[in-house]
């Protein structure tokens, strides 16, 4: 669903960012990418949805090339996937109804079932007694259930969510995550970036540690190797 093959990434300024970067995600999968600031975490979620490509190497996404891929085929591809940032990114001037009817306005939904839609969505994210409120007059936890709400209505295959806690105290945290878990249970896989290594010792979920532009560990890879135990 996702592949990684040998890609490099190099800015500007900043120079290399990922470094010979191998590695796949399979479909309903949820993965945490994690490791220190300026390792190459955010730069890997930017290729999954193509708004950076490779300096070398390919990406693979839902039988979507980087390589040679044009801007009419990154557009189809971005209506299959779901986004969720660290600082929410909701239009402040449009109630959460608003900015989750936005989101399937722009992918061409019918305007008759933008709002079923809507209501099934902020249902599922706990926010149907919000759907009027305006994302000031909202908690950082429930701004983040919006933006997640606002990421599902394309019903994606994938829902890359780059440190969707990073901003949130403990309990809205453990409430954002145990979402984003309930989502992932539903079919929906998911890459996310996060900081927070308490979450990821207590989820017991694939990781992949990022340091220096490489994956210098898969949890995955490290269940492969280790040797059978025998009775």
């Amino acid at each position: 669903m996702i592949r990684f093959a040998n890609v490099f990434k190099e800015y500007p300024r900043t120079g290399v960012a990922l470094n010979d970067v191998s590695f796949s995600v399979n479909k309903g999968e949820f993965v945490f990418l994690t490791g220190p600031s300026g390792a190459g975490k955010s730069s890997i979620l930017k290729l999954i949805y193509f708004d950076e490509l490779p300096s070398r190497g390919d990406v693979w996404v839902s039988g979507t090339r980087s390589k040679g891929v044009t801007r009419k085929e990154i557009s189809l591809l971005r209506r299959k996937l779901g986004v969720v940032f660290q600082d929410f990114r909701l239009l402040e001037d449009r109630t959460v109804e608003q900015n989750v009817a936005f989101a399937l306005d722009v992918i061409g939904t019918p305007p008759e079932k933008i709002h079923p839609k809507v209501s099934r969505l902020l249902t599922q994210v706990g926010l149907s007694s919000k759907s009027t409120n305006y994302p000031r007059e909202l908690s950082g936890g429930e701004q983040q259930r919006v933006a997640i709400a606002r990421a599902l209505a394309n019903d994606p295959f994938v829902l890359v969510a780059d440190e969707p806690t990073g901003n949130l105290d403990d309990r809205a945290t453990r409430g954002v995550f145990q979402l984003l878990r309930d989502i992932n249970a539903a079919g929906t896989a998911v890459v996310m970036a996060t900081h927070n290594i308490d979450l990821v010792k207590r989820a017991n979920l694939r990781v992949l540690e990022i340091n220096r532009g490489q994956v210098v560990f898969d949890s995955a890879e490290e269940k492969r190797r280790a040797p059978e135990l025998t009775p």
